[in-house]
């Protein structure tokens, strides 16, 4: 009999917020504004979640329906794919990995996380941010 128990959902989030994949040069490029014959770069700033990263986690966890993932491995992996839209919600959430009872879950885990973040600016301007979370579950074998 396998009892799949989590003691702890091992996710080392790294979260890149990136607008979207523009190559680095592009990038820059969108940054200039001319402003009296000369080209300066504007600041830019990625969306944020206001009750820290920490909750962030914390909340993915509490929502985490372990009983609903069907699994004979040791370990599982997937990478969530979401979207911080102009208005702070979350959008657009994929999630890949081997395991489909395990990337369902996920993006439901995502999903019903309510609050709003405070959206990304560049030059003043709200603007989507792209981020990605990793997520890792242990099973233990009794």
């Amino acid at each position: 009999m396998k009892i799949i128990t989590i003691f702890c959902i091992l996710f080392c989030i790294y979260i890149p917020a990136q607008e979207q994949s523009v190559p680095t040069t592009e990038l820059n490029e969108l940054l200039m504004v001319e402003k009296n014959g000369r080209a300066k770069i504007e600041s830019e700033k990625v969306a944020v979640f206001p009750l820290g990263m920490t909750v962030l986690k914390k909340m993915i966890v509490e929502n985490f329906r372990m009983r609903k993932i069907i699994s004979n491995a040791e370990t599982e992996t997937c990478q969530i794919n979401f979207v911080v839209d102009k208005e702070g919600s979350i959008v657009d959430v994929k999630a890949s990995g081997s395991n489909e009872s395990f990337n369902r879950e996920a993006e439901r885990a995502i999903l019903k996380i309510k609050d709003k973040w405070i959206p990304g600016e560049l030059n003043g301007e709200k603007l989507r941010c792209r981020f990605r979370i990793p997520l890792t579950i242990s099973s233990i074998k009794k």
